[in-house]
Protein backbone atom coordinates (compact mmCIF):
# COMPACT_ATOMS: atom_id res chain seq x y z
CA UNK A 1 0.00 0.00 0.00
CA UNK A 2 1.53 3.61 -0.87
CA UNK A 3 1.17 5.86 1.88
CA UNK A 4 -1.13 8.78 1.98
CA UNK A 5 -3.67 11.22 3.83
CA UNK A 6 -6.73 10.39 4.67
CA UNK A 7 -7.94 13.05 6.35
CA UNK A 8 -7.01 16.79 6.79
CA UNK A 9 -8.56 17.74 10.02
CA UNK A 10 -8.54 21.05 11.54
CA UNK A 11 -10.09 22.49 15.46
CA UNK A 12 -14.09 22.19 14.78
CA UNK A 13 -14.99 23.60 18.24
CA UNK A 14 -12.80 25.46 20.61
CA UNK A 15 -13.72 23.67 24.26
CA UNK A 16 -13.77 25.38 27.64
CA UNK A 17 -13.82 23.75 30.93
CA UNK A 18 -11.65 22.72 33.85
CA UNK A 19 -9.07 19.81 31.80
CA UNK A 20 -8.42 22.63 29.01
CA UNK A 21 -5.16 23.91 30.52
CA UNK A 22 -3.81 26.48 31.56
CA UNK A 23 -5.97 29.04 28.88
CA UNK A 24 -9.06 27.48 30.00
CA UNK A 25 -9.80 26.72 26.17
CA UNK A 26 -8.12 24.10 23.63
CA UNK A 27 -8.62 23.76 20.04
CA UNK A 28 -7.57 19.93 20.24
CA UNK A 29 -11.00 19.08 19.16
CA UNK A 30 -10.00 18.31 15.04
CA UNK A 31 -12.69 17.25 12.66
CA UNK A 32 -12.08 16.39 8.83
CA UNK A 33 -12.31 18.90 6.08
CA UNK A 34 -12.66 18.55 2.49
CA UNK A 35 -10.80 20.13 -0.57
CA UNK A 36 -7.16 21.67 -0.91
CA UNK A 37 -5.44 23.02 2.51
CA UNK A 38 -3.23 25.26 2.67
CA UNK A 39 -0.02 24.92 5.07
CA UNK A 40 1.40 27.86 5.79
CA UNK A 41 3.00 30.42 8.85
CA UNK A 42 3.41 27.07 10.70
CA UNK A 43 0.19 25.93 10.53
CA UNK A 44 -2.65 24.43 8.60
CA UNK A 45 -5.22 27.26 7.59
CA UNK A 46 -8.37 27.17 9.75
CA UNK A 47 -7.02 25.70 12.94
CA UNK A 48 -6.70 26.93 16.13
CA UNK A 49 -3.93 26.52 18.35
CA UNK A 50 -5.16 28.08 21.67
CA UNK A 51 -2.15 28.13 24.07
CA UNK A 52 1.29 28.47 22.37
CA UNK A 53 3.45 28.06 24.88
CA UNK A 54 3.43 24.66 24.70
CA UNK A 55 1.36 23.80 21.34
CA UNK A 56 2.22 24.88 17.49
CA UNK A 57 5.26 27.00 16.62
CA UNK A 58 8.08 25.74 13.88
CA UNK A 59 8.79 22.60 15.13
CA UNK A 60 4.99 21.65 16.18
CA UNK A 61 3.13 23.02 13.12
CA UNK A 62 1.38 20.30 11.61
CA UNK A 63 0.91 16.86 13.65
CA UNK A 64 0.59 13.47 12.39
CA UNK A 65 -1.44 10.30 13.60
CA UNK A 66 -1.53 7.21 11.64
CA UNK A 67 -4.86 5.04 11.02
CA UNK A 68 -3.43 2.06 12.16
CA UNK A 69 -2.27 2.79 15.62
CA UNK A 70 -5.79 4.28 15.55
CA UNK A 71 -7.36 1.43 14.58
CA UNK A 72 -5.22 -0.39 17.70
CA UNK A 73 -6.52 1.63 20.27
CA UNK A 74 -10.50 0.99 19.04
CA UNK A 75 -9.61 -2.49 19.86
CA UNK A 76 -7.75 -1.50 22.93
CA UNK A 77 -10.68 0.63 24.51
CA UNK A 78 -13.41 -1.02 22.25
CA UNK A 79 -14.52 2.76 20.99
CA UNK A 80 -15.12 3.79 17.60
CA UNK A 81 -12.14 6.45 16.95
CA UNK A 82 -12.80 9.73 14.09
CA UNK A 83 -10.27 11.31 12.28
CA UNK A 84 -8.73 13.71 14.51
CA UNK A 85 -9.62 12.27 17.71
CA UNK A 86 -5.60 12.43 18.73
CA UNK A 87 -5.83 16.15 17.98
CA UNK A 88 -4.00 15.14 14.43
CA UNK A 89 -3.57 17.42 11.41
CA UNK A 90 -3.00 14.50 9.21
CA UNK A 91 -4.54 10.85 9.70
CA UNK A 92 -2.01 8.95 7.64
CA UNK A 93 -2.02 5.37 6.03
CA UNK A 94 0.61 3.01 4.74
CA UNK A 95 3.34 4.77 6.98
CA UNK A 96 4.77 3.94 10.17
CA UNK A 97 5.10 7.52 11.69
CA UNK A 98 6.67 6.37 14.90
CA UNK A 99 9.24 4.60 12.84
CA UNK A 100 9.89 7.99 10.82
CA UNK A 101 13.43 9.25 11.65
CA UNK A 102 14.08 12.77 13.07
CA UNK A 103 14.51 15.73 10.42
CA UNK A 104 13.07 12.30 7.71
CA UNK A 105 11.25 15.06 5.02
CA UNK A 106 7.77 14.38 3.28
CA UNK A 107 6.00 15.98 0.26
CA UNK A 108 2.34 16.05 0.31
CA UNK A 109 0.43 17.58 -2.51
CA UNK A 110 2.81 21.02 -2.88
CA UNK A 111 3.72 21.19 0.83
CA UNK A 112 6.99 19.71 2.36
CA UNK A 113 7.10 18.57 6.30
CA UNK A 114 10.11 17.87 8.24
CA UNK A 115 9.77 15.08 11.44
CA UNK A 116 10.71 16.94 14.35
CA UNK A 117 9.41 15.38 17.53
CA UNK A 118 6.99 13.13 19.13
CA UNK A 119 3.69 14.26 20.68
CA UNK A 120 4.15 13.88 24.43
CA UNK A 121 0.76 13.48 25.81
CA UNK A 122 -0.92 16.03 28.58
CA UNK A 123 -3.54 16.35 30.92
CA UNK A 124 -5.64 18.22 28.24
CA UNK A 125 -5.09 15.10 26.25
CA UNK A 126 -7.01 13.09 28.62
CA UNK A 127 -9.72 15.54 29.77
CA UNK A 128 -10.87 15.60 26.12
CA UNK A 129 -11.01 11.82 25.63
CA UNK A 130 -12.34 12.08 29.14
CA UNK A 131 -10.02 9.29 30.33
CA UNK A 132 -7.95 9.91 33.50
CA UNK A 133 -5.65 7.05 32.52
CA UNK A 134 -4.74 8.40 28.68
CA UNK A 135 -1.69 9.94 30.46
CA UNK A 136 -0.32 6.19 31.18
CA UNK A 137 -2.44 4.34 28.63
CA UNK A 138 -0.63 6.67 25.65
CA UNK A 139 2.68 6.06 27.00
CA UNK A 140 2.59 2.80 27.62
CA UNK A 141 1.19 2.40 24.04
CA UNK A 142 4.25 3.69 22.41
CA UNK A 143 2.46 5.22 19.52
CA UNK A 144 3.11 9.01 19.58
CA UNK A 145 2.71 10.40 16.22
CA UNK A 146 4.74 12.67 14.91
CA UNK A 147 5.08 16.69 14.98
CA UNK A 148 6.06 18.26 11.84
CA UNK A 149 7.81 21.39 10.47
CA UNK A 150 6.93 23.43 7.32
CA UNK A 151 9.60 23.54 5.42
CA UNK A 152 7.94 24.35 2.13
CA UNK A 153 5.06 26.21 2.08
CA UNK A 154 1.82 24.63 -0.15
CA UNK A 155 -1.48 22.94 -0.26
CA UNK A 156 -2.71 19.60 0.00
CA UNK A 157 -5.99 17.25 0.73
CA UNK A 158 -7.66 14.13 1.57
CA UNK A 159 -6.31 11.59 -0.94
CA UNK A 160 -2.54 12.95 -1.55
CA UNK A 161 0.23 10.40 -1.63
CA UNK A 162 3.38 10.93 0.88
CA UNK A 163 6.13 10.79 -0.48
CA UNK A 164 9.61 10.36 1.68
CA UNK A 165 12.22 12.55 -0.07
CA UNK A 166 14.87 12.58 2.44
CA UNK A 167 16.00 10.15 5.19
CA UNK A 168 19.00 11.73 7.49
CA UNK A 169 22.04 9.54 8.39
CA UNK A 170 20.90 8.63 11.39
CA UNK A 171 18.56 6.06 13.00
CA UNK A 172 16.62 7.79 15.70
CA UNK A 173 13.59 7.68 15.28
CA UNK A 174 10.38 9.28 16.16
CA UNK A 175 9.49 6.23 18.67
CA UNK A 176 13.42 6.68 19.97
CA UNK A 177 12.69 9.89 20.95
CA UNK A 178 9.05 9.09 22.98
CA UNK A 179 11.03 6.08 24.73
CA UNK A 180 13.67 7.92 26.07
CA UNK A 181 11.36 10.82 27.13
CA UNK A 182 9.57 8.01 29.53
CA UNK A 183 12.62 7.07 30.61
CA UNK A 184 14.35 4.28 28.12
CA UNK A 185 17.81 6.29 28.43
CA UNK A 186 20.06 3.50 26.30
CA UNK A 187 20.22 6.21 23.04
CA UNK A 188 20.63 9.09 24.90
CA UNK A 189 24.03 9.71 23.59
CA UNK A 190 22.52 8.98 19.48
CA UNK A 191 19.76 11.17 19.99
CA UNK A 192 22.07 14.69 21.15
CA UNK A 193 23.84 14.08 18.54
CA UNK A 194 20.91 14.71 15.74
CA UNK A 195 20.97 17.74 14.38
CA UNK A 196 17.80 18.02 13.56
CA UNK A 197 17.02 17.92 17.04
CA UNK A 198 14.06 21.05 17.78
CA UNK A 199 16.16 23.29 20.38
CA UNK A 200 14.01 22.04 23.26
CA UNK A 201 14.72 18.26 22.89
CA UNK A 202 18.08 19.38 21.97
CA UNK A 203 18.90 21.04 25.33
CA UNK A 204 17.04 17.85 27.30
CA UNK A 205 19.23 15.42 25.83
CA UNK A 206 22.42 17.17 26.14
CA UNK A 207 21.21 17.50 29.98
CA UNK A 208 19.99 13.72 30.54
CA UNK A 209 23.54 12.43 28.27
CA UNK A 210 25.40 14.64 30.82
CA UNK A 211 24.25 13.24 33.86
CA UNK A 212 24.71 9.51 32.91
CA UNK A 213 28.50 10.07 31.04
Amino acid sequence: MSARVLSINITSVVHQGEWTGSEGRTGIDKRSVSGPIEFKNNGVAGDRIIDTNVHGGYDQAVYAYAIEDAQWWENEISEEISAGRFGENLTTEGIDVNAALVGEQWKIGSVILEVSQPRIPCRVFAGFWKRSTLIKDFTKAGRPGTYLRIIQEGSAQAGDSIEVIFKPDHAISIKDLFLAKSGERSKINEIKEVEQLSSGFKEWAEKIAATQN
